[in-house]
């Protein structure tokens, strides 16, 4: 009873509350996707797991960009609304944006995507499996906005089980794929990232109800609004997502589709070092948000400086670890046969200790209203990524885009640095600190349970 109450305290708070299912959600996808990764890559060729790893590519810019658009408008608008009638004009508003855009993207691949499929060296394979998917853009119409729907009212229970009951059907087709011992064609793989998509909506649908009010009453002043705030975090998202993947997207070109699956090794085992800054920035937002409108500067400089050193407190070790031991880890997770990836996974873990502060920066310019700004630095970084990853190429070959990482992230940390020291009074130093005294307390309750077992 009384570890039940300690519990329920703890969940009370904001923080510890949407900290948790937030991470969660993070983590069972990073673990159901390493997992699932770690079957296909012992079934696939090297070339099949370099054009899936290119579909999830294309398909996750496209939904994280839209979610840009759309997501982060729809939580700061609802959230700081207590109308019950402009809630709906909100989420009606932002449903038919995402509905319009989603339909100009289907658009694309009917249209496009042999072009892009060839462009990539991905045969027609890719643009295959992209067409294959159409139904599962359309039911990432719904889902996508019962996630803003359900986070905009600051819960976050509902996304991450849908989320991971999402993760583990994919898991389960997969399985059940191979039990029975059939063929595992990539259209197959879209189909049952379709099926998983599905039964994730279902899901999500269940715990969103209770905020859904059953009308529909769009209006072109908040369609206006919304594109206007959200027109740039969509421009920055998609320029945000492509340079993230610009390594995967420039291999395909320059060399091969095979190429990819050694790229998107080191890009998953790397992944999990990612968890906690994603899932930070999503519980940052609403909270830098508010502390923008109503506690000023000073705040919203204390929280980016405490996430930031709390993020590069769990970062450090861990890239410390898989740049000591490269070859067992990915020995472990993609068998021998992708040995060719151990210098690329140790540039990653080199270039993940700059990403902390570069992601928790763009996202604390959305919140805080300079969207436009973000923006623009997203798209001077894409032009400084695309040509620094060529001349990478042109110069290194295969590893190119992995050095080529690595410089951009490191000149990208030391842009944002300036651009924060500015805007919020950014100071190196409160890291150094608050990483320390994050040490100090981790040691210091180490120590204090140790004492308690001795006695």
């Amino acid at each position: 009873m009384i570890a039940i109450k300690i519990l329920k305290k703890y969940f009370s708070s904001y923080w510890i509350r949407s900290a948790f299912y937030t991470i969660l959600q993070r983590f069972s996808l990073t673990l159901f996707g390493l997992i699932n990764f770690m079957v296909l890559v012992r079934v696939l060729s090297h070339t099949e797991m370099g054009i899936w790893a290119l579909f999830l590519t294309v398909t996750s810019v496209f939904e994280a960009s839209k979610s840009g658009l759309l997501k982060n408008a729809h939580v700061r608008y609802v959230s700081s609304s207590d109308i019950e009638s402009e809630k709906v004009a909100i989420a009606s508003s932002s449903f038919i944006i995402n509905l319009i855009v989603s339909i100009i993207f289907i658009a694309f691949i009917m249209l496009g995507s042999e072009w892009l499929s060839a462009e990539l060296n991905a045969d027609l394979a890719l643009s295959s499996m992209l067409q294959w998917f159409i139904p599962g853009i359309i039911c990432m119409i719904f889902f996508s906005h019962l996630e803003a729907v359900q986070q905009s009212y600051l819960d976050f229970k509902g996304v991450s089980v849908s989320y991971l009951v999402r993760q583990v059907s994919f898991f389960i087709l997969i399985a059940a794929n191979l039990l029975f011992k059939a063929k595992l064609s990539l259209n197959l793989l879209a189909l049952y990232q379709f099926i998983s998509i599905l039964i994730g909506t279902i899901t999500l649908y269940m715990f969103t109800k209770k905020y859904l009010v059953h009308k529909y009453a769009p209006k072109a002043a908040w369609i206006k609004k919304i594109l206007g705030y959200g027109g740039y975090i969509f421009g920055s998202g998609i320029m945000g997502n492509i340079y993230s993947n610009i390594d995967k997207v420039m291999a395909a070109k320059f060399i091969s589709s095979s190429s990819v699956s050694f790229y998107n090794t080191a890009s998953r085992i790397n992944g999990m070092v990612d968890i906690p800054s994603y899932a930070a920035a999503e519980i940052l937002f609403p909270k830098t948000a508010q502390a923008s409108a109503h506690e000023g500067k000073e705040r919203v400089k204390y929280l980016y400086e405490k996430m930031v050193s709390i993020l590069l407190s769990f970062t450090i070790p861990l890239a410390i670890f898989v740049i000591l031991f490269p070859k067992l880890v990915i020995t472990i997770i993609a068998g021998s046969s992708y040995l060719d990836a151990v210098p690329i996974l140790q540039l990653y873990m080199l270039s993940s200790l700059f990403r902390p502060m570069q992601n928790q920066a763009a996202n604390l310019l959305n919140s805080i209203d300079k969207p436009a700004l973000c923006f623009w630095i997203n798209t001077l970084g894409l032009v400084e990524g695309l040509l620094i990853n060529y001349a990478c190429f042109y110069y290194f070959g295969f590893y190119g885009a992995a050095i080529g990482t690595l410089i951009t992230s490191v000149l990208g940390t030391i842009f944002w640095y300036f651009v924060m020291r500015y805007h919020i009074g950014f100071e190196a130093s409160a890291i150094v600190k608050y990483i320390a005294e994050f040490y100090k307390t981790v040691y210091a309750g180490l120590m204090k349970i140790l004492n308690r077992k001795e006695a």
